[in-house]
């Protein structure tokens, strides 16, 4: 991390990663043929309607075509670099299998230039490689994990980010969340071996609201300030209370504080082996 001379109020409490000593390339230069163009939505939908607030402006965005299904197996594959990404908060890397096809994947903390990788139910206990979760010793970190065998991974992909293979069971493997959940996944789903790179990125602070802008978020206002017709905790006199128990959404759901939010007749409820435990762990009060 490197940290800011407080030249300026700005600067002051401001922070960034230092990515020269992290990555092999210039943050702008990605690989034309797995690149594509990206609108921002600015929070809204197909009709044009706000349905995620305070998003909107920032800068634009090349995206990068992310291998998440992992499909070409039992072919090996060098590490070329690894790379900035502004769609996501871990690094990237470009791969390239001995048949000469190019990817990017989302690199591990300690994947570097040259390092070999392979996606094979043979392959060994190594960063970077993939197997499926039956054939994963219990006590292995992994990332990028699938839930449904063959659809992408889904789980663990945010930097800094990994799940710990706690039991194997008959057809299940039990997965140990970074929520501290503890959850069944079909043991012939696949699973990377390894931690998401970037682990810094939960300590960046930034520092001040221009930077915030450029990220492509908009000031929030909290629901207290606002008028009833437009937050269920506004309206009233002054300082009022919001009136009800329990902290809700702009749509009236309930949210924050520990509550439970996740619906009682999810289909998958009956995976969940034990349930996550909001507070400290999950970022709550310190």
């Amino acid at each position: 991390m490197k940290k800011y001379k407080p030249t300026s109020p700005g600067r002051r409490d401001g922070s960034v990663i230092e990515y020269r000593k992290k990555l092999t390339t210039t943050q702008s230069n990605p690989l034309k043929s797995l690149t594509k163009g990206k609108r921002s939505t600015g929070g809204r939908n197909s009709d044009g309607r706000i349905t995620t607030h305070y998003r909107g402006g920032g800068n634009k965005r090349t995206y990068r075509l992310v291998d998440f299904k992992y499909d070409k197996k039992d072919v090996p594959a060098t590490v070329e670099t690894i790379e900035y990404d502004p769609n996501r908060t871990g690094f990237v890397a470009l791969i390239c299998y001995a048949d000469g096809e190019r990817r990017y994947i989302i690199a591990t903390e300690d994947m570097k230039k040259g390092d070999q990788i392979i996606v094979s139910e043979t392959a060994k206990i190594q960063s970077g490689n993939r197997l499926p979760l039956a054939a994963i010793p219990v006590g292995t970190t992994v990332y990028n994990v699938e839930i449904n065998p063959g659809a992408g991974s889904r789980i663990a992909r945010s930097a800094g980010s990994s799940v710990e293979v706690v039991a194997q069971d008959a057809k299940y493997t039990s997965l140990k969340m970074p929520s501290s959940e503890i959850r069944k996944v079909m043991n012939t789903a696949w699973a990377s071996i390894g931690v998401v790179s970037n682990d810094e990125n939960r300590l960046v602070s930034i520092g001040k609201a221009g930077r915030a802008r450029h990220m492509g978020l908009r000031p929030k206002t909290r629901g207290a300030a606002k008028n009833a017709v437009d937050h269920p905790h506004g309206g009233g006199e002054g300082k009022s209370p919001r009136g009800h128990r329990r902290q809700r959404t702009k749509q009236g759901r309930p949210t924050g504080k520990g509550q439970k939010t996740r619906s009682p007749k999810k289909y998958s409820n009956k995976l969940i082996i034990s349930r996550r435990k909001p507070g400290r762990i999950m970022g709550g009060k310190r």
